[in-house]
């Protein structure tokens, strides 16, 4: 068991030491910290969207915007578009669950918003639907996703396509990507270093 245990971690330590040797990654990072910095100072809005643990992660992350990262501050203005249960199972039932977060990007996107979209596959049609829609309105939008990018490549404007095709080291990386722009915006902002 012990061994086991040691695998697992020494697999999510392998996926990161690849996405730290990414020197394209790790400037897309950067660029996309100080974008969504300047959407924040611009007035404008983060969106993320994901399915099942995506889904969790995109709630987290819009959580760390909105709460607190590692400073107190302002909250700054961001949303997982799937916590409104009530207007995601409707458009689910009446329309289809491909179309939950295009509608919702439709009701909510600006030009100037950004919209975060996850995905291990890099394939699921919610996603992809909600980027093209996204993109349509003049969002910035960025796709984490797997090692392929699966088709969310193509209908984003970043992306962070982590180097694995195991599922839960994927999720570990989104996190830690996730988190890093969290903590540059918050910095970026509000001066802490």
């Amino acid at each position: 068991m012990k061994d086991k245990i040691k695998s697992i971690i020494s697999a999510s330590i392998e996926v990161k030491k690849k996405v730290l040797a990414d020197e394209e990654l790790i400037k897309r990072i950067e660029e996309v910290a100080f974008g969504i910095a300047g959407a924040f100072k611009n007035g404008n809005r983060l969106y993320l969207c994901g399915n099942g643990g995506s889904a969790a992660d995109a709630q987290h992350l819009a959580a760390e915007f909105t709460g607190r990262f590692y400073s107190d501050r302002e909250p700054l203005p961001a949303e997982a578009l799937h916590v409104n249960t009530s207007f995601l199972t409707a458009v689910a039932n009446d329309y289809s669950y491909d179309q939950v977060y295009e509608r919702a990007v439709k009701a909510h996107g600006r030009k100037g918003d950004v919209l975060i979209g996850i995905s291990t596959s890099g394939s699921s049609k919610n996603i992809i639907l909600a980027q093209e829609e996204g993109k349509k309105r003049g969002m910035t939008v960025i796709s984490f996703t797997g090692e392929t990018g699966g088709k969310m490549k193509d209908s984003c404007d970043y992306l962070f396509n982590v180097p694995s095709k195991d599922t839960p080291r994927i999720q570990e990386s989104h996190i830690l990507i996730g988190h890093i722009i969290c903590q540059l915006v918050e910095e970026e902002l509000f001066k802490f270093k």
